[in-house]
């Protein structure tokens, strides 16, 4: 049988309690300040734009070439509210967090608005970046059926897709919103991509899960890396007060036509891989590497034990027994 429980007497004493911690702890409390950006929002903005760059394969399936025209009229003015709504709300919260002031509405709100029409008329340009990137997973994968698999089903198109979005707007200047879709994504794909990151064309995440790539990461066309890679820092350059240099450049530089294999890490913003390179499984890299250049690990030995209870050394680079030995 289900009951109820009352607080009783002790509410006012806990309520108490709970205020004294957000007195405590100001870091982690919001409280009298100008609102703040909604996740929520920004979420149903990045699927209203997926709709939009994808159309037929996310949202409203039922598009022909007589009703995509009402379509687009129809989702442009919902994506324009609802991306001025949190870009504004970004830009007084930003102004207000780093100058300790009231923000200057009239600004915030002209900026908002150009900010909003210029990420609108960049809407041709990511689908025409994302059809290479498409197409780059489709001749990357040869398990692939087609596009409208790759589109519908790939985590590492999802991730990337995103991406383009949030870099727009974090080129744009807008504060916090880019962050919020890439951390979404990062949720839902396990591709953690920093939207200051510069990404050339034709990029492909194979497999997808547990990608890292960090904010001042620099990677060029045709580029193509797989499950578990990290493109991250090697540490944080301070200044004389022992403060980290935000802007220094932290991440390493991929050029053209690189292949990076599952879970290798390359670290540094000295790091360069020269195009035309192949970087193997497994690979811990903090020095720069030339052109045409493959980086591998030596095969392990493999000791594998029988149903006899004896372990024998598989030598893998001659893939051949060796003498048993008892363990």
């Amino acid at each position: 049988m289900d009951s109820n429980y009352d607080i009783g007497p002790e509410l006012p004493k806990l309520v108490d309690g709970v205020l004294a911690s957000y007195r405590a702890h100001d870091t982690t409390q919001h409280i009298g300040r100008v609102h703040f950006a909604s996740r929520k929002q920004i979420t149903e903005l990045l699927e209203r734009m997926l709709e939009l760059l994808y159309p037929g394969y996310l949202g409203r399936k039922d598009l022909t070439d007589h009703n995509i025209s009402y379509h687009i009229g129809e989702l442009l003015p919902r994506i324009a509210q609802l991306a001025y709504d949190q870009i504004d709300k970004c830009l007084r919260h930003e102004q207000q967090r780093t100058e300790h002031r009231s923000p200057d509405e009239k600004k915030c709100d002209r900026d908002a608005r150009e900010i909003t029409h210029a990420m609108i008329e960049r809407i041709p340009h990511m689908r025409e970046v994302l059809a290479d990137d498409v197409h780059a997973a489709l001749d990357g994968d040869p398990a692939a059926t087609g596009t409208d698999e790759i589109i519908i089903a790939y985590p590492g198109i999802l991730a990337v897709s995103v991406y383009r979005i949030a870099h727009e707007l974090h080129n744009l200047g807008v504060p916090l919103m880019p962050r919020i879709m890439s951390e979404w994504v990062h949720r839902e794909t396990g591709v953690d991509i920093h939207p200051g990151a510069r990404i050339g064309r034709r990029f492909f995440i194979d497999h997808a899960t547990g990608v890292v790539i960090g904010e001042t990461t620099d990677i060029g066309d045709d580029v193509k890396i797989y499950q578990g890679v990290t493109l991250g820092a090697l540490s944080f350059p301070k200044d004389d007060r022992g403060r980290i240099i935000r802007e220094a450049k932290r991440h390493p530089t991929v050029e053209d036509n690189v292949t990076i294999y599952a879970n290798a890490i390359v670290l540094g913003g000295k790091t360069v891989i020269g195009a035309h390179s192949q970087i193997g499984g497994s690979v811990f890299l903090t020095t720069s590497v030339p052109p045409h250049s493959t980086v591998t690990i030596p095969t392990p030995d493999l000791r594998v034990k029988g149903r006899d209870g004896v372990s024998r050394i598989h030598d893998g680079k001659q893939n051949q027994i060796l003498p048993d030995y008892q363990i």
